[in-house]
């Protein structure tokens, strides 16, 4: 049964946390895309002498408090997203949540890789049941609604990069039909070193800089993070007084299926995504301010996504933030939502750094290399992902 769109709820953002290369927390992420902070840096977590790629975009661990044994026990992965709900949580107030949808798709990889070790190399067993239980893609989840004292159901999204897009929209649907009140939503990647070298094999990741729209940009350098939303019934929220942060109007999805790896040359699958995502928010293409693109500086999906926005959108602002901290997959929709409501709070266009050469190719107005000033009310967020998956977001200010 298609849904009444007069009857339509709308969604507000109460509260949003994030954690990222590019700092711990919505101020410090704002402090450094008005910056446009380069957060790359050489890979130190584990051997990548034999990989042509040799950087990442890290998160700086000083922020991880508690003991050493408690730092140990957990996966990084649980800790990024302990510390992006901790903020996300701050303007729950009296509401609720339902439900917590939770976009990854690693999860606790690194745990993985070493339980399987030490099998292979018939280590004793020491450490391998927690091995087992932290490897699990909603551990993380469990871990950061225990160490917020909240309960409730959680579904996990896995779908390829536009995966932490996937988690929101889906939240936002919930919400706007009328069957939930309020939802926790959001993603989560920490770096590891399988993942790290499938995509240095693959070829996708670069030795040199990531540059999104240049035209000789040549790979994408791999990020973490974590980030999660707090969506709640606009109503509910005005009732109980609570700090509305922007709203979520919008969510479009296509899958193109042209390749497992590679978008269909025409660009239809993101331009499905997004022309979904407008009708879904009930606006025109000339209505978005800016965009803040997948962008991941390799060659096929800036070449699609390129193509897509020209067709559709023309002069838009457009800018990666990928740029400044790499692609954190699982968790990327979910930062780049956080930044997208910082920028429209903020009323700035962050940049799309390390750029040389335009491609020639693409007509929208790019932000290159420095922040800018702009009044801007609505953003499209785009995440699109392997095997075609494609998902957009449209965010507006209140």
């Amino acid at each position: 049964m298609v849904s009444d769109p007069s009857k339509h709820r709308r969604v507000a953002v109460t509260g949003c946390g994030v954690v990222s290369p590019l700092g711990i927390g919505m101020n410090a992420n704002l402090e450094a895309l008005r910056e446009g902070r380069d957060a790359v840096r050489e890979v130190t977590a584990f051997d990548v002498s034999q990989t042509k790629c040799k950087t990442a975009g890290h998160v700086d661990a000083g922020f991880i408090s508690g003991d050493i044994r408690r730092r140990r026990r957990l996966h990084p992965a649980s800790h990024l997203l302990i510390a992006a709900m901790a903020e996300a949580v701050t303007g729950l107030g009296t509401a609720k949540p339902e439900l917590c949808i939770i976009g990854t798709t690693s999860g606790g990889m690194s745990f993985g890789e070493s339980f399987y070790r030490a099998l292979r190399d018939r280590r004793k067993s020491t450490g391998l049941a927690s091995a087992v239980v932290n490897y699990t893609p909603q551990k993380p989840v469990l871990d950061a609604l225990s160490a917020t004292q909240l309960s409730m159901p959680i579904q996990i999204i896995a779908n390829a990069c536009a995966t932490g897009t996937n988690a929101i929209g889906h939240a936002f649907s919930l919400i706007r039909s009328g069957r939930c009140q309020a939802v926790l939503c959001g993603g989560y990647d920490a770096l590891s070193e399988l993942v790290f070298v499938g995509f240095d094999a693959l070829q996708a990741s670069t030795a040199e800089k990531i540059r999104p729209f240049d035209a000789q940009r040549s790979g994408l350098v791999l990020g973490e993070g974590a980030a999660v939303l707090s969506l709640e019934n606009w109503e509910s929220a005005e009732q109980r007084g609570a700090q509305i942060l922007g709203e979520i109007t919008g969510y479009g999805v296509s899958t193109d299926t042209y390749n497992l790896t590679q978008p269909h040359p025409s660009g239809i699958g993101p331009k499905l995504a997004m022309q979904r995502a407008l009708a879904s928010a009930r606006i025109s293409p000339g209505d978005i301010d800016y965009i803040n693109a997948h962008g991941t500086a390799t060659q096929f999906n800036d070449a699609t996504e390129g193509i897509a926005i020209s067709e559709i959108f023309g002069k838009v602002a457009v800018s990666s933030t990928k740029s400044m901290m790499g692609h954190s997959l699982g968790a990327a929709g979910a930062i780049e939502a956080a930044f997208s409501l910082l920028a429209l709070q903020h009323g700035f266009l962050p940049p799309n750094i390390n750029l040389v050469e335009p491609d020639p190719q693409n007509t929208f107005d790019l932000v290159a290399n420095s922040a800018r000033p702009a009044p801007i009310r609505r953003v499209l967020s785009n995440s699109f992902g392997f095997g075609g998956t494609n998902a957009a977001i449209v965010l507006q200010r209140n």
